[in-house]
């Protein structure tokens, strides 16, 4: 179990309408007394619900506003 320093949670909002909730930990790649060897782990998708549970919680909890352009699709027919 992760204390509310070590995890933080995610919500990417996109022009779509589309929200995506991550969890990310802080983990070592050698001990935990090297911080140089700290990093946060690579984001774990989690519902909406355990999102809103946790920043009512306390955890640290924060909004991404992603603002991509669509991709262009390419017509190949010959």
């Amino acid at each position: 179990m992760h204390s509310k320093q070590t995890v933080k949670y995610i919500c990417e909002k996109y022009p779509s309408g589309n929200n995506y909730y991550y969890k990310q930990e802080i983990i070592t790649h050698d001990s935990w007394d090297n911080l140089d060897s700290l990093a946060w782990s690579a984001p774990r998708p989690i519902s909406k619900d355990t999102y809103l549970k946790q920043k009512k919680a306390g955890f640290k909890a924060e909004v991404k506003y992603i603002n991509k352009q669509p991709a262009k699709v390419f017509c190949f027919l010959k």
